[in-house]
């Protein structure tokens, strides 16, 4: 849909901008050899600074209201003190040794000063010499908190060293970031919500994310978006009774949010409006994106497998082959309500392992098993499921994902054969 272009203000002309005199321009000229004339201009107001003048602050005497004017005598006093303070941190600097026993015994003597004595030049100075004490002292050393210290990586199990240079790979604390996504995983488990949907059952539900992957290759939008969209509908869904009728619109919001979350250019709504076939008004939409938001409490920075699968594969240094081949396994997992349940993470550990074991290049090596958290035995349950989902008979009329990574630029990884349950058996067994 063409988006029509922003006119550029044109300057009316009523508006002009003023020329320069002669004067000015003589002035321009001549540069700093012109001296401008300190007398205002008839007619201009009186110029003034505050307190007079900054440069001569010093010499102008303010008389404040409530506090008595210094005698001569005490002025002098106080200006004798401070030049004799000024003198000892003078000393204080050349001389190299001042024992800490000489600063105490100096702190002592003046606090044998009793009330109502004069103050002599050597008292002023003690403060000086307390301060100039404690800046020779050695620092206090704290201890960082536990929580603040950053992890520590054996030199084996470092991938991200190579990158630092790449500021976008955030290598000094890659590895913390994705340690944080796993702990917030806790808070969007899922569980099997259709048995709260009247209305809809799993295979409305599969419909709808095959329609999605197909809106996803149309926009050109990321793969990050698609699976954020499927998660915030998933949460919505399982908090929220929705109509069949009004289930592609609550696919579409969601898809409109996760674009204004991922994307550099998201669409606009009328674009949403459009791949509905116009089933919906735009106000519909805009209160359905409100909805969606109150109900997730604004809180959608929801941890996908996506995210991880990218970052596990690097541990392996797995060649984009396999790491479509794994993607095309976590796609599909996002049809099958089985997998609802299973967190990103552990989802995205057991597709690439599934990758791999297909692809010959071995099992779950120790790097993986220090990145990702999981051990073999962990994902042996979710790697059954994604191989029970892969066998059986694909439906025709959901074949949008199938029909995407059997494309020559997904190295056709979806007519490869599925790799034998025997085999993964004995994977799981090392």
């Amino acid at each position: 849909m063409p988006i029509p272009r922003v006119k550029k203000s044109s300057v009316s002309t009523g508006t002009r901008i003023p020329k320069l005199t002669s004067t000015s321009s003589e002035n321009q000229e001549e540069g700093p050899q012109v001296k401008r004339s300190s007398s205002p201009p008839h007619g201009a107001p009186k110029k003034r600074t505050a307190f007079i003048d900054i440069t001569n602050a010093h010499k102008v005497h303010i008389s404040l209201p409530g506090r008595k004017k210094e005698t001569t005598k005490s002025a002098v006093k106080k200006s004798t003190s401070r030049s004799a303070a000024l003198r000892k941190l003078a000393s204080l600097k050349k001389s190299s040794s001042v024992s800490s026993e000489e600063a105490t015994a100096e702190k002592e003597k003046t606090e044998e000063v009793k009330p109502g004595e004069e103050e002599t030049p050597e008292d002023a100075a003690a403060p000086v010499e307390e301060l100039a004490a404690a800046a020779a002292a050695p620092p206090v050393v704290r201890e960082v908190p536990a929580h603040l210290l950053k992890p520590q990586v054996p030199v084996e199990f470092d991938i991200d060293s190579e990158n630092s240079e790449d500021t976008y790979m955030c290598p000094e604390y890659a590895k913390e970031i994705f340690d944080y996504l796993k702990r917030r995983e806790e808070k969007f488990i899922l569980c099997n919500y259709m048995t709260t949907q009247p209305s809809l059952n799993p295979e409305m539900r599969a419909i709808l994310i095959d329609w999605l992957v197909e809106v996803q290759e149309n926009f050109e939008l990321y793969h990050e978006t698609l699976y954020l969209a499927v998660k915030m509908t998933d949460h919505y869904l399982s908090q929220t009774p929705v109509h069949r009728e009004m289930l592609q619109l609550v696919g579409s919001t969601a898809m409109l949010i996760a674009s204004k979350f991922e994307e550099r250019s998201p669409p606009c709504v009328d674009d949403f409006l459009y791949i509905c076939d116009d089933a919906y008004k735009r106000e519909e939409l805009i209160s359905m994106e409100a909805g969606i938001l109150q109900t997730l409490s604004f809180d959608i920075n929801i941890p996908i497998p996506y995210r991880f699968l990218r970052r596990y594969a690097k541990c392996v240094s797995a060649g984009m082959d396999t790491l479509t081949l794994a993607r095309y396994f976590c796609e599909m997992s996002l049809m099958d309500m089985e997998l609802i349940p299973e967190r990103g993470s552990l989802l995205a550990s057991a597709c690439l392992l599934l990758a791999l074991v297909t692809r010959d290049l071995g099992g779950w090596t120790p790097i993986l098993q220090f990145h990702s958290g999981y051990q073999t035995s962990d994902l042996a349950p979710v790697v059954r499921k994604l191989h029970a989902m892969l066998v059986a008979p694909p439906d025709d009329k959901l074949n949008a994902i199938r029909n995407k990574y059997a494309h020559k630029v997904f190295f056709e990884v979806a007519s490869l054969p599925v790799v034998d349950m025997d085999i993964l058996e004995e994977v799981f067994l090392q």
